[in-house]
């Protein structure tokens, strides 16, 4: 009941003893647990404790604004219409209305799950996942649209973030960023579904499944072949401006890895996704024409997150790209994929986040380790279970899409280890140094996993290929014991000012809810 309820107890705790006196009986307790401290200044001393017993640390700002449920449900439909609805006939024709159709019910926006805050719990509170060994590192921060200036004011944040790993870790850490932090999310989904659409319209196309996209491939005459057996004909020069625009690497093929290069940080979101309009013969957006404003704003978005990990990797500091929810997540990793091929030649810089929880976690690591070994770049990731599985599960059933998420707990955990397992292999692959995984969990038994992996693979604590992360306050004992054994570890180190976490200590407070059953490990 305490717990539930933490809330509202800490509010009336503030009334009764005042702001002063309410900060500090929180900076004693459960904020000076889970919390380094309001700024730069003060977490230092706990970042240079922590060095000292070998663990690093990775910076996170923690402070989310308190907007109420009206105030999101408005804001994601403020200046909405659907003018992102792809309506090609071409796609329609190839790759069935059916399909279209359902792919785009999942990318839409829906007043019900506007307020993304809800239904948020980790892996370990769902799939009876409650007991404490299976618990993984989410953080759950959660941002809303509020204007370009206030995306402006973040992107301002997460450099000063930046700065404070710079200067307390030496170079050491890293910082997390959450693209939802810096552009308008409706756009996200529209991008996300652009991907989603190409990619099946791809697939029919070629005559490809999800098994095997990155086997496939189609000539310009297979491509004319295909069109006529639709019964469709074309302008073979316009097929041909087309297939020189899409063939990126000019082999006389269009692939899965030609598709994956669509999206460029320096176009417009309308310019990105082009396709061949069988109907008027033209090569045209796969969007209807977007307004200036959501080009801009689009733009605004992209320009964000790449000025961000440009001042990362200026300062000598390496940043994760947090995952999110399913439906922005194809827009979300295809600009991670772009960042890192930019950024990724030398040494890994930017990580992406995958989340072992969704059925397509494999899948989806394997196509983004298949790009990055084509190109030649260094495939970094962070694995976690997962933070969305009640919202996610409840969104599918209600719009009538696929539940993305794995059926129960051991399908999860043998997705956490196959998908670690086909990492170490790309290793082998490709070998030392041009692969790494944070392994960023509170499960003992894929902390051991892991540890038994280096060992059967010959690989030194000192290669860093696998590296783990806890997040602070939490299962200090495999964080610790792992430092102090040689193994790369770190802390998510969360920080800012005491009214502004507190969303993400009711969080901790509802999650350590179940370390009472830590004593009773199975």
């Amino acid at each position: 009941m305490l717990v539930k309820n933490n809330v509202a107890i800490l509010n009336v705790l503030r009334k009764l003893l005042g702001q002063k006196l309410f900060n500090s009986a929180l900076k004693a307790t459960f904020y000076g647990q889970f919390v380094a401290g309001e700024n730069k200044d003060e977490i230092e001393p706990t970042i240079l404790k922590m060095q000292k017993f070998g663990v690093k640390s990775i910076l996170d700002y923690s402070v989310e604004k308190d907007v109420s449920q009206e105030e999101v449900q408005k804001k994601a439909f403020e200046r909405m219409d659907d003018g992102g609805q792809i309506k090609s006939v071409s796609l329609k024709q190839v790759i069935g209305e059916k399909t279209m159709l359902q792919t785009h019910r999942k990318y839409d926006v829906y007043k019900e799950f506007a307020d993304r805050r809800q239904n948020v719990v980790s892996a370990r509170s769902s799939h009876v996942f409650l007991k404490w060994r299976f618990a993984h590192v989410c953080i759950f921060r959660t941002y809303f649209y509020e204007g370009e200036e206030e995306c402006d004011r973040h992107c301002e944040i997460f450099c000063q973030s930046i700065d404070a790993v710079a200067s307390a870790t030496g170079g050491l850490g890293f910082s997390a960023i959450k693209v939802t932090a810096l552009g308008r999310p409706a756009l996200l989904l529209k991008a996300s579904e652009s991907i989603a659409q190409t990619q099946n319209f791809f697939q029919a196309i070629t005559g490809s499944t999800r098994e095997n996209l990155v086997l496939s491939k189609i000539s310009e005459k297979d491509f004319l072949q295909k069109i006529q057996n639709y019964g469709i004909k074309t302008d073979s020069k316009m097929v041909q401006e087309w297939f020189k625009m899409v063939d990126f690497d000019e082999d006389g093929f269009v692939d899965f890895y030609d598709w994956a290069e669509l999206f460029d940080e320096d176009k417009k979101l309308g310019q990105m996704f082009q396709v061949y309009n069988i109907k008027t013969q033209k090569i045209e957006p796969l969007f209807v024409k977007l307004s200036e404003e959501e080009e801009q704003e689009f733009a605004n978005m992209v320009d964000r997150v790449a000025r961000v990990v440009d001042y990362a990797v200026s300062k000598g500091v390496r940043i994760m790209i947090d995952a999110e929810q399913t439906y922005f997540q194809p827009a979300i990793s295809r600009l991670t994929m772009a960042l890192m091929r930019k950024h990724n030649k030398e040494r890994g810089w930017v990580f992406n986040t995958y989340q072992a929880y969704l059925k397509s976690c494999l899948h989806d690591v394997q196509l983004d380790m298949h790009i990055a070994r084509r190109e030649n770049f260094h495939f970094g990731c962070k694995l976690v279970r997962g933070a969305y599985m009640d919202q996610e599960r409840q969104r599918a059933a209600a719009i009538g899409y696929e539940d993305p998420i794995n059926p129960n707990l051991q399908a999860t955990a043998e997705m956490y280890n196959r998908v670690l397992t086909r990492i170490i292999q790309e290793r082998d692959l490709r070998g030392p140094g041009q692969v790494s995984v944070m392994v960023a969990s509170h499960n003992e038994d894929s902390t051991r996993f892991a540890v038994q992996l280096m060992k059967d693979k010959c690989i030194a604590p000192s290669e860093k290929v696998i590296c783990f992360a806890q997040l602070l306050g939490m299962c200090d004992q495999i964080s610790f014991s792992l430092g102090q054994a040689g193994y790369s570890v770190y802390k998510y180190v969360p920080y800012g000012p005491i009214e502004g976490v507190l969303p993400y200590l009711s969080r901790r407070a509802q999650e350590n809810g179940g370390m009472l059953l830590k004593a009773k490990k199975v």
